[in-house]
């Protein structure tokens, strides 16, 4: 019981941290944006990038155990 609440502790504590950096991040953003700067679009490529990294894995990992399933 004792390691579920420091676990729960750490994982809140780590939240906070993490909310913290969203309005700076948009403040470079919006000003960068202004400037022709491109940390907008590197800003926004890295998101993606980040987003289908998932999809990715899964795609190779199904489509593994499924030739392997077919075979």
């Amino acid at each position: 019981m004792k390691r579920i609440i420091i676990i729960l502790t750490l994982v809140m504590t780590v939240g906070l941290t993490v909310e913290a950096q969203c309005p700076m991040c948009k403040a470079s953003v919006e000003s960068g944006m202004k400037d022709e700067n491109s940390k907008g679009r590197g800003l926004n490529d890295g998101i993606l990038y980040l987003l289908a990294t998932p999809y990715l894995a899964i795609a190779v990992i199904g489509g593994a155990w499924y030739y392997k399933k077919k075979q």
